[in-house]
Formats: structure tokens, sequence, C-alpha cells
């Protein structure tokens, strides 16, 4: 072959490889950054109460980070850990943070606890308590894929209730990774689409209900004592939370049969085949059972420090670690097992808990809340309520939920007597959306744990997630309407004139 030919050949192979449509989304991203960033100030937010809140530069500066963010997360155009470096990397060059601040977030409590509870999902892999239990599951539930998803998804609400949510997700990823095997040999399939992103939206609806699903809860409330000087205990929490969560679960657990709708209605075998390999496991090694009594040691440490004041000063992640440095130490996982951490999805989170910070402490958060909740001053207490809701729901996809909750309730709280709202509506109502961020993959861990199965894009995410956050709010008005005032919560008060 000739070296023209050789160039006739590469040429427009060259040409067939450019992505033009990542190329437009990564220049999307960096043109609103630059719009925003460089434009000329914007109007003061002002509160009921008359007061001013100023966008600053720096604050500008955070809400041009937070667009090319998000366009780069929902369009992929980079791998989303890269996107993550990127919010490090603006803050510090356009001097929006001290970069010492900035890059310290990276490695916030928050993100510490994301990576023991992926390790926990690799050591129930590597010591085959996943096989274990996913094949037992599968001999029970049987053969349907309709009831095999169903198993999954109560298998998973039902975990939330006792352990965090992050940590249930990475405990089930690996089991239905498993199932999936069995599914299919495929690497994506309806079915796993399914799987996964249901598992991710599950995770969030069950952890609503207890204060041991998600550390938000315990923190919403906390401060809702601070501002209304009212306790709500954690049996109030879970008998209000408690049929808000399994509706939602049951519902979408219907919406993922729709929206992926299995390629097989059942697998033939399967219940027969699971009972034999799982007595092929045999009885139990010696690191399922060291795996199991870390594992358990470990939630019960978390869950009773809420209960017992001498376990109060320690810290969730603390406990957390001791479980990942007892796995080396015990010699389940090794250095190779170390390697194969999912990095990318750890620098997601980190990327994501600098944003979410940098928009708190610049007052850019507080700028949209105020702006946002004062159009519905003057509205009907329902339209109140549910724009309020459904500020946090979104704001909860971008930043820390107890954040998105943090900047937004104070308001709320201040408009809700001039429209006869009581104020633990507006608490529960924000509790139920921020658990739920269905839309981006940085909202909560769960959804980008359930990522790493490469069963969808985070475009696909995205769109799937928007048909959940409407069946999100419709729910969150039948609670208003309807079921919290059957179970006797207050929903209006007298007007304050």
């Amino acid at each position: 072959m000739t070296a023209a030919e050789s160039t006739n050949i590469s040429l427009p192979e060259v040409h067939k490889k450019f992505d033009w449509k990542r190329l437009l989304f990564m220049l999307l991203g960096i043109g609103l950054f630059a719009f925003v960033y460089y434009c000329p100030p914007w109007p003061d937010a002002i509160d009921p109460m008359g007061t001013h809140f100023e966008l600053s530069k720096e604050a500008k500066g955070a809400l041009a980070v937070f667009l090319l963010a998000a366009t780069w997360w929902v369009f992929e155009v980079v791998p989303i850990g890269i996107t993550s470096l990127t919010i490090g990397a603006l803050q510090a060059l356009f001097m929006i943070r001290d970069p010492k601040v900035a890059f310290k977030d990276f490695m916030d409590p928050s993100v510490l606890f994301i990576f023991g509870s992926i390790v926990i999902g690799m050591v129930f892999t590597k010591t085959g308590l996943t096989k274990r239990i996913a094949y037992k599951m599968l001999s029970i539930v049987g053969e349907k894929t309709s009831m095999i998803m169903l198993g999954c998804f109560v298998m998973t609400a039902a975990l939330t209730h006792l352990m965090a949510h992050t940590a249930v997700a990475a405990t089930m990823f690996p089991m239905l990774m498993a199932i999936h095997a069995l599914y299919s040999e495929e690497e994506s399939t309806k079915f796993g689409k399914g799987l996964f992103i249901g598992m991710a939206y599950v995770a969030g609806a069950g952890s609503i209900i207890t204060l041991l699903g998600a550390a938000r809860g315990a923190v919403a409330l906390g401060f809702y004592k601070d501002i209304m000087d009212v306790d709500i205990s954690f049996f109030q929490l879970t008998t209000y939370m408690f049929p808000i969560g399994w509706l939602m679960t049951f519902l979408l657990w219907g919406f993922a049969m729709i929206a992926f709708r299995p390629e097989r209605k059942t697998i033939p075998g399967l219940k027969d085949k699971s009972k034999r390999m799982y007595k092929e496991l045999g009885g139990w090694s010696r690191q399922e059972i060291l795996t199991a009594v870390i594992v358990c040691v470990t939630i019960l440490v978390i869950a009773l420090k809420n209960f017992i004041p001498a376990l109060g000063g320690l810290h969730k992640t603390g406990i957390l670690l001791c479980s990942t440095i007892a796995f080396f130490l015990c010699n389940i996982l090794d250095l190779d097992d170390l390697e194969e951490i999912p990095w990318n999805i750890i620098l997601l989170f980190a990327g994501a808990m600098s944003i979410g910070f940098c928009l708190w402490e610049t007052g850019a958060a507080k700028w949209l809340a105020v702006n946002w909740l004062v159009l519905f001053q003057n509205s009907p207490p329902l339209v109140f309520i549910l724009g309020m809701a459904f500020f946090v729901m979104i704001m909860t996809n971008f930043i820390m939920n107890v954040a998105a909750i943090a900047i937004s309730l104070p308001v709320a709280l201040v408009i809700a007597p001039y429209l006869g709202v009581a104020g633990e509506v507006i608490l529960f109502s924000s509790l139920i959306v921020a658990g739920m961020p269905f839309l981006l993959l940085v909202g909560a861990a769960p959804n980008a744990i359930a990522y790493s199965s490469k069963q969808f894009t985070t475009g696909e995410f995205f769109l799937y997630g928007i048909p959940a956050s409407i069946l999100l709010m419709a729910v969150t008005w039948l609670a208003v309407t309807v079921i919290w005032p059957l179970m006797g919560m207050e929903i209006y008060v007298s007007k304050v004139m």
C-alpha cells in the first residue's frame, strides 16, 4: 500500500471518529461560565422582611462554575471525575474561593463515608457474600423479572431503615450485578437499567423514613428546632414518612416496569438454578463470617450513636472507616483491591461537595432561594408549599440536600405564617423531596454507585429522572392534601395579619 493510499484511508476514519456533539456541549459549558462570570452585577434578592442579599462577584462566579459543571456532568463531555477536578481548578484560578478551602472539600468526611461504603460493597463481592444473598433471594422471589425487580427494591428500601442509603447502595450493587449476570450476558439491557436506576431511586425513597437512612433528617430536625423551638421526635418523623416512603417505593417499581420493560418476562429455571448454586457455595468461609461480623458491628454502632449519649461524639465516617481498616488487618482485602476502587465516582462526589460548599459560602444559594420563594409570597398556601418543595428538589440535585433545606427553610418559615401554612408541613415536604434527587448523579451517592454498573449514561439518567421527579411532586401533593391530614398533621393555621 502506498503512502497516498494510506492517507486516503486514515483521514475519513479520523473525521468519522470526531465527536461534534461532545465539542458542542463542551463549548456550551464554557460559554455559560464565561457569560455568567463576566456579565454585569445582578440585582439583590430581597426577602419578605426587606433584607437584601447581594450577589457578589464570588457568588456569581460560583453560579458560573455550577452551570459549567452541570452541563458537563449531564452530557458527560469528559469523565465525571474530571469535571469535578475542573470545579476545584476554576474556584482557585478565578479566585472564587481560597484554593485551600476549595480543595479541602474534596476530602470532606462525606466523601470518605462514600469511600468506606464502596469498600463494603467490594468486600461483599470478593468474599462471596453477594452471591450467597443473591441466590437466596432469587430462590424465594422466583423466575418473573417483575418479581425479581420488586424483591430487590423492597430489600433496598427496608435496609435504609437501619443503615445509611449510601452503604445500602454499595451493599446492593454487587448483588444486582450477580442477578444481571444470570439474566443476560450483554453488558447493558433494559432490565439492567431498571434494576440499577430503580435501586438508586428506591434507596432515596426508603431513606426518608427513619433518621438512620441519611444524615439529612437529623440535621433538618435540629435546624427546625433552632428556628421554631419545636422538637420533632424520631418516631414522629417515621410515622409521617413511612406511608410516603413505601408508596414511592412501589410507584417507582411500577415506573421502572413501564420505562424499562424487561426484554424477558421470566428467566426459566432460575429458581432451581439459584437453589443449586447456593448449595454449591457450601458452608460459610472464615472470610465471609469475618466480613459479616465487621459490617454488622459497624452498622450497629452507627445506628446506636443516635440513641446512646456515650456514642454520640463518634463520627459516622470514622466508624465506617474502621471497617475498611479492619478488612485490611484481617487480610480480607489487599493492595490490589485498593487499586480497584472506582476513583471516578469518588472524585464525582468530591467535586459535588466542593461546588455545594461554594454555592453556600459565597451566598449564591441563598440568593437563589430568596428570589425563588418570594415569587410565592402572595400565592395560595398549597402552591407555596409545593413551590418550596420544588426548589428543594431541584437544588438537592446539585448541592448537599442538607444545604438545600438550610438555605430555603428560614425564608419559607418567614412567609408561611402570612399564608396560613404550618411549619411542620414545610419541613416534612422538604424532607421528602430532599431524599430523592432523580436528575443528576451528584444528587446522591446511590445514583453514582448505580452508574458504575455501566448500564446507563448520565444523559439517560437525567431524562428518566424528569418523569420520576414529576411523580415525586405528585406524591408530595398527595401527602399534603390527603395522607397527612388523615394522619392528624396540621397543614394550615390562622394567618398572621
